[in-house]
């Protein structure tokens, strides 16, 4: 016994097993009845997996024909699941941030994925980033340090949280976690996950250890492997199941990712299944930004990530939490992910912060009453972090069945805007835009009402 007692776990705590144990056999009610008793209902755990570039049709449920994704599929099949979801920006870093936040980049002001090179020889600095763009980095999260997020939220309420795969805001400790894997220092190699960077990829145990030390305490899981995000190195036994069903080496590596991810969701869900907690845990999903395969080599083609196009902005968005949600697909409500903190807060009995204006995708009145959402895509290196507008690129807004796409002014493509009937062609095969001016001119409003309802007082 002493030799089980004294060994740690990943973050290099006591393993509590006997309390673990508890959990097990009574299950996640009687773990936390001891803080919030008194016949008051037991607040959730909270697991939130976050896909890594990974196409909106690109899963079993969706209906891929070559892809498969049996765990999610289990997951879906037990969720309330919205098939018409949309992020807030088609870029990794302000898609996340918007997502722990509640906010569109607008709003935190984490618009691209790195600041600008200040100089072109800065490109070619061999040691690392130059100082000049490193300080330029940290004003970056500098200023994302004030913005309320969930881990800090919650901790307020008694939450441990735990932070694991990608994370762009320097040490996990910044964004609010109690607990985490990335360390964001840029002499060690952060930037954007690091240490965290292992989970799903390489190891599972982190989460398994932060959940067998949650004591009577509930948790916050951020789960954002770099899945099935390039490098496109699935196991070889995933790969050969694939190259049979496509000519493409690349589409092959890029199919075999999302079901390398699928598995680790369902070694997840697994292990809260075991350990008692399932019926007690609120497992919510979504993808950071959307993904398109080339076949002819790396990367992704030109519609999908970082751009506002359905394959750079859709994604399913799933909430599981039995006892409390019926299990349906819904394929007309429109849905964002700034949606998913204000759930997640009402969940917790906690109030959404006053610059969210997402909605509780519990609450059905709220979402009959929305018509549209928004969002907006940036440039990969920000001009000036702390102008959003200078690194806009377009704005978006789906309205029913209609989307309009608008440049920015200060983008001189000389693009106009486009419109697509979403419904009906969601690939975007044609513009529509000439034969609809009146609701061009309906939607710009939209989006012009929108950006000044939301920007920061």
């Amino acid at each position: 016994m002493s030799s089980t007692n004294n060994k740690k776990n990943f973050f290099g705590e006591p393993l509590n097993r006997r309390r673990f144990l508890a959990g097990i056999l009574a299950g996640s009610g009687s773990i936390l009845a001891s803080r919030f008793g008194n016949g008051r209902e037991t607040p959730p755990n909270i697991a939130l997996i976050i896909s890594d570039d990974q196409g909106w049709g690109d899963y079993g449920f969706m209906g891929h024909e070559a892809i498969r994704t049996p765990r999610l599929d289990r997951l879906a099949s037990e969720s309330l699941v919205f098939t018409r979801g949309y992020v807030a920006a088609p870029l990794c870093c302000p898609s996340l941030a918007s997502i722990i936040t509640g906010l569109h980049p607008h709003q935190h002001k984490i618009t691209s994925n790195d600041p600008a090179y200040l100089e072109k020889s800065d490109q070619r600095h061999v040691n690392g980033w130059p100082p000049a763009r490193r300080r330029l980095r940290e004003d970056m999260i500098t200023n994302f340090d004030a913005v309320p997020t969930l881990p800090k939220i919650l901790q307020g309420s008694g939450y441990r949280s735990l932070q694991t795969g990608k994370w762009w805001m320097g040490s996990y400790r910044r964004g609010g976690f109690t607990h985490g894997m990335t360390h964001g220092d840029m002499d060690r190699g952060g930037r954007h996950g690091d240490d965290g960077l292992l989970i799903g990829r390489k190891t599972m145990q982190p989460i398994f250890d932060f959940i067998h030390n949650t004591g009577d305490r509930p948790f916050f899981l951020w789960y954002a492997p770099m899945l099935p995000h390039a490098p496109h190195d699935p196991p070889e036994r995933l790969l050969r199941k694939y190259r049979e069903k496509t000519d493409s080496l690349q589409i092959a590596r890029y199919w075999a990712n999302c079901t390398w991810f699928d598995e680790t969701c369902g070694e997840l869900l697994d292990f809260l299944a075991k350990s008692g907690i399932a019926h007690n845990t609120m497992v919510l999903y979504v993808c950071d930004n959307g993904w398109i395969q080339r076949k002819d080599g790396n990367g992704f083609t030109e519609r999908s990530k970082r751009s506002p196009y359905e394959g750079g902005i859709r994604t399913p968005i799933m909430v599981r939490w039995p006892g409390h949600i019926t299990p349906r697909f819904d394929g007309a409500t429109l849905v964002s992910s700034v949606d998913l903190a204000p759930t997640i807060l009402r969940a917790c009995g906690l109030e959404p912060t006053g610059g969210m204006r997402g909605v509780n995708l519990l609450d059905t009145n709220a979402l009959k009453s929305r018509d549209a959402v928004f969002g907006a895509a940036y440039r990969h290196d920000a001009v000036d972090i702390h102008s959003p507008l200078s690194s806009l690129k377009h704005t978006y807004v789906i309205a029913g069945e209609w989307k309009l796409i608008l440049p920015t002014p200060t983008d001189r493509t000389g693009l106009k805007p486009e419109l697509y009937h979403v419904v009906n062609d969601p690939r975007e095969t044609k513009d529509v835009s000439a034969e609809h001016m009146d609701i061009v001119r309906r939607l710009r409003m939209r989006i012009k009402e929108w950006w000044k309802e939301t920007l920061p007082e």
